[in-house]
Formats: C-alpha cells, sequence, structure tokens
C-alpha cells in the first residue's frame, strides 16, 4: 500500500513514511492510493477480539511492518482500556450508543493514539531518529496524544490549546503530566488559530526537517485508519444487519470520514449522519454544498469549536472525483474569501450524508432526557449526537451514535442542569490536587517556533 496526497505533488509514500510525515509535503492530506474492499471477508470476523479486528484492517494498509510485529503493537494498544471489548454498544432506548472513552483519558481519541504513540516509538527506534509531535487540540486530542507518548525515549511533545476555552478537566489531564518530554502552550486565541500555527509551521518545510516534526492531529492517516476499526466493531456488535446509520459528533471531520472510508470498503452503512454544535460550517455545505468559514463560537461542546475541519479536504478530494486540480482550487478559494462552494458539475447534495447542528440548550435537554428516561449520563458532545441522531430514526434500520467522552469529564455542565446527580471518574478525581506546567504564547507562528526551538535546544544539552 502506498499513499498519495490530496493535493496531488507527493505520491508512492509507504506506510511507515506516512506515518512519520503527517501532513505532506505538499501541503494536503495523505490518502491511500486505494481502498481495499472488504465485503466479501469481513462476515468472517464475527468473533475475533477488538484487537484482532483492529489487525486484520489495519494490516492491509501498513504492508511494511512484519506482521507479528504489527500484531503485537496493536495489542499493546489497547491493554489500558478498560472494557473487554474496548468500544462496546449499548441499547439505550431507541439508540445504540457505541462508548468510545474507555482509553486511559476517557476519550474517543485513546483508541487511535495509542496506537499511533507504540508506532512512533517502533519506527524510531528502528530508524535511530529523534521525533518532534507538533499538535494541536479543542479539547481531547491534546491529552490523548500526551498519553500515547509521554516519558517516551527520543520524542518530545508540544500541545497547543485555546487558553479558557477547553474544559478545566481537559486542561489539567494536560497540564498535570509533568514528564520532561510534554509540553503544553495555552495560546491566546480559539483552536482555528491553533491548527492555523500547526499547518503554517508544517507547511514550512525547513522548519520540519530541522526539527524533525511529526502531527498527532488527525491530518495524520494513522489517526484516521485506528478509527476505522470501532465502525466494523460495532456492525459485528449489532449481529451484521444488511444497513445501519450512524450519527457522529464532529468538528474537525476526522471522526465521521473514518466510517466514510469504513463505508468505501464495503461496511454497509446506510447513512451518514453528521452532527454539529452551533459552529455549523459541515452541517451548513453538507445542507448546500456551500463551505464559508465564520467566527468561532464557544460552545459547551468545546472539541467541537471548529469553523476549519482539517480532514474535510480528504472527503473533498473524492466528492471532486478525486481530483487535485479541483481540490487545490477549491481550498485556494476558501483561503483567500473564507467560502468556496462545490464544482460547477458536482451534485450540491452527497445522499449517503445527512446533518443537523445542536445549540446548547438543545445540548442540555438531550443531557437531562437521556439522564431522566433512561438513567443513562453523556457528556455534551455525546449529547450533541444523539439529539441529531433522533431527527433520523428510522424502522427497521438501527441507528449508532458515538459516545465520544466520558460524561465526567464535564461534571460541572451537568451538575448545573441535573445537581442531584453525581458523575465522577477516579482518573479525573486524581488529578485534582496535581501540579501543573504550561507556558502561555500569543496566537503568533514565530512565537511557537521560538518556543519549539528553545526547547529543543535546551534538551539536546541533557
Amino acid at each position: 500500500m502506498r499513499y498519495k496526497s490530496t493535493r496531488g505533488n507527493t505520491k508512492g509514500v509507504t506506510f511507515k513514511d506516512a506515518v512519520m510525515m503527517g501532513l505532506a509535503r505538499d501541503g494536503g492530506l495523505l490518502i491511500p492510493e486505494t481502498i481495499p474492499d472488504l465485503s466479501g471477508v469481513m462476515t468472517k470476523w464475527a468473533g475475533q477480539s477488538y484487537g484482532e479486528l483492529a489487525f486484520s484492517i489495519i494490516e492491509l494498509f501498513a504492508d511494511d511492518l512484519p506482521t507479528e510485529d504489527l500484531r503485537k503493537l496493536i495489542e499493546e494498544s489497547y491493554q489500558s482500556f478498560d472494557h473487554e471489548l474496548v468500544t462496546p454498544l449499548l441499547k439505550v432506548n431507541e439508540v445504540n450508543v457505541l462508548e468510545l472513552f474507555h482509553g486511559p483519558t476517557l476519550a474517543f481519541k485513546d483508541v487511535a493514539l495509542q496506537f499511533l504513540g507504540n508506532l512512533f516509538e517502533y519506527i524510531l527506534a528502528e530508524r535511530g531518529e529523534t521525533l518532534n509531535i507538533l499538535g494541536a487540540t479543542s479539547g481531547d486530542t491534546g491529552s490523548a496524544a500526551i498519553a500515547g507518548v509521554r516519558g517516551r525515549e527520543n520524542i518530545d511533545i508540544f500541545v497547543m490549546f485555546p487558553d479558557g476555552k477547553v474544559s478545566p478537566r481537559q486542561e489539567r489531564q494536560m497540564t498535570t503530566i509533568l514528564d520532561e518530554n510534554v509540553h503544553n502552550i495555552a495560546v491566546k486565541g480559539s483552536f482555528d488559530d491553533c491548527q492555523h500555527i500547526l499547518k503554517s509551521i508544517f507547511s514550512d518545510l525547513a522548519f520540519k526537517d530541522a526539527y524533525h516534526l511529526g502531527a498527532v492531529n488527525s491530518v495524520n492517516w494513522t489517526r484516521v485508519l485506528a478509527q476505522v476499526v470501532y465502525y466494523f466493531s460495532a456492525w459485528l456488535q449489532l449481529q451484521q444487519p444488511d444497513r445501519f446509520d450512524v450519527c457522529v459528533p464532529t468538528g474537525n471531520f476526522g471522526n465521521i470520514f473514518a466510517g466514510y472510508i469504513a463505508r468505501r470498503m464495503g461496511l454497509p452503512i446506510d447513512r451518514l449522519i453528521l452532527a454539529t454544535n452551533e459552529n455549523d460550517v459541515l452541517s451548513v455545505f453538507f445542507n448546500s454544498g456551500v463551505y464559508r468559514r465564520s467566527d468561532v463560537r464557544f460552545s459547551l461542546s468545546p472539541a467541537m469549536n471548529i469553523q476549519v475541519a482539517s480532514n474535510f479536504e480528504r472527503y473533498l478530494y473524492y466528492r471532486l472525483g478525486q481530483s487535485a486540480d479541483k481540490v487545490n482550487e477549491f481550498m485556494a478559494s476558501f483561503s483567500k474569501h473564507g467560502e468556496a462552494s462545490l464544482h460547477v458539475n458536482t451534485p450540491l447534495v452527497d445522499d449517503l450524508f445527512r446533518a443537523g447542528s445542536a445549540s446548547d440548550e438543545q445540548t442540555l435537554t438531550t443531557i437531562q432526557e437521556y439522564q431522566q428516561e433512561c438513567g443513562y449520563a453523556v457528556d455534551p458532545h455525546t449529547a450533541v449526537g444523539l439529539h441529531i441522531a433522533g431527527q433520523f430514526l428510522r424502522p427497521g434500520i438501527p441507528m449508532v451514535s458515538m459516545a465520544t467522552a466520558h460524561p465526567a469529564k464535564f461534571a460541572e455542565i451537568i451538575a448545573d442542569i441535573l445537581p442531584s446527580e453525581s458523575i465522577s471518574h477516579p482518573v479525573l478525581d486524581n488529578l485534582q490536587n496535581l501540579p501543573t506546567r504550561k507556558i502561555n504564547l500569543a496566537a503568533d507562528v514565530q512565537s511557537v517556533k521560538d518556543h519549539m526551538a528553545d526547547v529543543s535546544a535546551t534538551r539536546s544539552k541533557v
């Protein structure tokens, strides 16, 4: 398997090189040159453990890794999860909830980032190289990435987050990690500012090469690949229906794009239902064909407070007939004008997708309803998904809605509307009295570059 860029100028990349490259060198996103059709074999996977299922899928995309090494890396990646199914499916009222929060930081990002951390360490040891990871987080990616690489040899990680705009518990999950290779950066701005800084730095190829930069954000193909697995797991747990729908709360389009890839591989997903909060740039696009940026709205579901979805370009590549020229034209228009529309000969609506947005009020109401009617606690992001999923239920077709974070990560919000409920988790409770470390920086590319250079110089002397 080889990988190519959505922008057309990076081709023939091996899996291991794709892992280390992150963002393609031409500024695009890496995608596989071909997508295997599994429709003839996936029915045989019933009864496999999650690790076995992950191996069955990932090995098709990672053929430059020795089979037994890949199997061991996958096995090690899911030992830290607290449920034997890793991503269990629960029937809650009329919806099947896929719980993705059983990893070490209680968020769906763990499913991919535990694996990616192990991959980084394996490849670096093989090549005798070092790596500086640069990431941007709107809530959960940072802590999951840190958990995946903290204390590892030959890796430093720099995580940017919007200062004061992630939940207090999300911030403590990052800033209480004091390992010498962990560097948290509180940026005076929004997540989109952090993401812009990240892409700008990765586009500076001289800096990227000099400091051996790697990416843990979902621009890294490995993130998407690892997430593809739990779509197949959900289908198997549903007892292999002929078709099913999946609702995904999303801001950066990575999680739902994994479902899109799973469907292209033969999984019988009938509809992918995209759920956003009031930052509805994606839901507007899937209902109109217009991709339009506006000001970030700071909602109760902070991981989705995003106006520029970094994985959208991967989907756009397929939507535009796998034409790199059309992708370049679309992205150039969006970069210049803050708005872009589909090509004149491209249908405005994709029948695979349905989309909707939820207000903070609707999010809170959904949290209340699921607790009071079903005795099931959900975090605000999961509630956004459940609210939209309820609008697209169809008789006889199973609906899966993804629970992306443990409700205890947003206990303060839940306590405000359900004061009689006590939501906690020992992983989070143990953080309360720990010391923290972070640095505050302006939303400025050069400031982040200078900080990384200073840290690298200091660390190289140790």
